[in-house]
């Protein structure tokens, strides 16, 4: 077991080793970590909605009908009412005909890429796509075929030097890249996709809550309902709590419930969980005003921030990578940060490509303009300290 102490040591000594802080209070825009108040600005609650009254009210009021947990896997005994409803939910949101809850977002892809495509089938990625794509892709033994990020010509490239194969193709993209705030150029993938009689799939995870009518997602901000044949969500993000789903047809979800590991092999998404998401579709079905303070903080920290010369990349959401380039500056950034109350961690490789570190600023609904200013002037002080910006 040396190895184990060589490779900690490794990364301590190259810059990429990850502190784990620990929150000590309830997710907000405003945490305590080491017994400090700090400014939250890491974590992936959009709408604020991990500490919101009405998800613990319902999550509350649904452990007493239902108790915790279910006991079991969806196929033998763990399914239960509470997860119907909330699948019902989920697929009404998105506008699609049925929807099937897994345990996380992670597990959603997991669920899907393997059921749909196997040995001798072909998968077309993007070559920024997210890690669980990558693990649900390389569980599924097809052939997989990287294209170009974002570049719907090399995709279909790839598609036609492929057009002779008899097998199932699949494209799979993100929807919003997370770690540069890009969104996948759908409209072009879906015809592309379509032209060469290929599945496509996005995961949506980062534009649920935060893309189209009321944060729908990437397949409504598109107005592409009908083409897209997958569309795998997080509940974990903008939702505020845990688990992931798959939407699609009818048939699709019937199908994933006969095949998707996950849902055969691993106990069901609890209670408390289920009743706080459905608290959280509601929210959404009844105002777009979560998702409009959003943009807007985002919008508002982005300027002030390029007005300090900071680069934040070609971002086109709320996710704003505050480009520094080599991982111990960064991770200097971040403790220098944390020193003037600001949580805001670095991300470097193997996340981020080696010299592409970062520090990835992730603003909310929950986000007083008075927070954002604060924030502006911490990045100020810590960047002119260690030269980040002159």
């Amino acid at each position: 077991m040396d190895f184990v102490r060589e490779e900690l040591t490794r990364l301590k000594e190259e810059g990429l080793y990850t502190y784990i802080r620990t929150i000590e209070s309830p997710q907000g825009p405003w945490v305590v970590i080491e017994g400090r108040k700090v400014l939250n600005l890491c974590s992936n609650n959009y709408l604020g909605l991990c500490d919101d009254v009405r998800l613990k009210s319902k999550a509350k009021k649904y452990i007493d009908l239902y108790g915790v947990g279910p006991g079991a896997v969806r196929t033998i005994a763990g399914t239960m009412s509470v997860h119907i409803e909330l699948e019902k939910k989920l697929a009404a949101f998105k506008g699609t005909e049925a929807a099937i809850l897994v345990q996380s977002g992670f597990c959603a892809n997991l669920s899907a890429i393997p059921a749909l495509v196997g040995k001798g089938d072909i998968i077309f990625s993007d070559e920024l796509n997210h890690a669980s794509i990558i693990d649900g892709c390389r569980l599924s033994r097809a052939e997989i075929i990287r294209y170009k990020h974002n570049d719907p010509e090399d995709l279909e490239r790839a598609l036609k030097e492929k057009e002779g194969v008899n097998c199932r193709k699949l494209v799979v993209t993100d929807g919003v890249f997370s770690m540069d705030g890009d969104m996948a150029p759908l409209p072009a993938l879906v015809e592309v996709a379509e032209k060469y009689g290929a599945m496509i799939m996005v995961d949506d995870a980062h534009g649920e809550g935060v893309l189209g009518r009321s944060g729908r997602g990437i397949v409504d901000h598109f107005d592409l309902h009908g083409r897209v044949d997958i569309e795998v969500g997080t509940l974990s993000k903008a939702f505020g709590v845990m688990g992931g789903f798959v939407a699609g047809k009818e048939e699709l979800i019937e199908y994933l419930r006969q095949k998707a590991r996950p849902n055969l092999f691993s106990s069901a998404l609890t209670v408390p969980d289920v009743a706080a998401n459905i608290a959280a579709v509601e929210i959404l079905e009844e105002s777009g005003e979560l998702v409009e303070k959003l943009w807007d903080n985002a919008f508002y920290f982005r300027a002030r921030m390029g007005e300090l010369g900071f680069d934040t990349g070609h971002t086109q959401t709320p996710i704003t990578p505050v480009m520094v380039g080599e991982a111990t500056l960064a991770k200097k950034l971040s403790l220098k940060l944390f020193e003037k109350n600001v949580f805001a961690q670095a991300i470097a490789f193997p996340t981020v490509p080696k010299g592409k570190a970062r520090i990835r600023v992730m603003v909310s609904a929950s986000h007083s303009r008075e927070d954002l200013d604060y924030a502006v002037s911490a990045f100020a002080e810590a960047g002119k300290e260690l030269g980040v910006i002159g």
